[in-house]
């Protein structure tokens, strides 16, 4: 079974200097019908503008990924880590017992395209965390590249919850599969770029979400970028 989230459908905000396409509920956007899939609890699709930002603010008991795709977040947080995230970046920030933190936008001319993730962690209480890692193009280009998972395999990050994360930047025409194990979910987030989803077309922004189905087919109709996550 796959149930479509298009990317008309999803909540919208916009502060200003930030505008938010929330595929889950988040926020003052609430459907009790979209609040998240398995673990996976909160896709943001956010732009924030040139020289504006996320002022400090705490978070606890979530991991939460940052994938950049176009400008330079910066990153500070109270546990002594500091970054600049930018496409092909992964950065991983388990908030565990509690963690504070900024993102800024330093560029005083372009704005920052980036998807904020949280995943529910499979215990509370643990201590806080972050990771960050560089993921060149060739690694993501017309395959999938495990970026996140469990247990920090093949060069990915580590996420506290049974969830592995894949991303590929696929050419026009181009395809890749992956299998899914018995009792496995998955999630589909196209960032970028249009593709076929085991034959039904997605465009920017629109997701999917599987259940029991045996493999996972993308096909790029334009360029595109596309997340993929196998979830318990």
């Amino acid at each position: 079974m796959i149930s479509i989230r298009r990317a008309e459908e999803r909540g919208h905000s916009d502060a200003g200097w930030l505008d938010s396409r929330h595929t889950f509920s988040f926020g003052d956007y609430h459907d009790s019908k979209q609040m998240g899939f398995r673990a996976l609890r909160v896709i943001n699709d956010d732009t924030v503008s040139a020289s504006s930002g996320f002022g400090a603010h705490s978070h606890r008991d979530m991991e939460i990924i940052s994938y950049v795709l176009a400008g330079a977040l910066g990153h500070k947080d109270d546990i002594g880590n500091g970054s600049t995230i930018r496409p092909g970046d992964v950065q991983r920030m388990s908030a565990g017992t509690g963690v504070v933190h900024s993102e800024w936008n330093h560029s005083k001319t372009e704005p920052v395209h980036f998807l904020q993730i949280w995943i529910v962690p499979e215990a509370r209480g643990m201590a806080p965390g972050y990771e960050q890692k560089t993921f060149a193009p060739p690694e993501l280009h017309d395959r999938l590249r495990l970026v996140a998972s469990r247990d920090g395999r093949d060069g990915s990050v580590t996420v506290h919850q049974d969830a592995s994360l894949y991303v590929t930047r696929l050419s026009a025409g181009h395809e890749v599969v992956h299998a899914l194990a018995p009792a496995r979910h998955a999630w589909v987030q196209v960032a970028a770029g249009s593709v076929g989803l085991n034959g039904i077309a997605l465009g920017p922004g629109d997701g999917a979400g599987l259940t029991r189905e045996a493999r996972i087919e993308l096909r790029a109709s334009t360029d595109a970028e596309v997340l993929v996550f196998d979830l318990a």
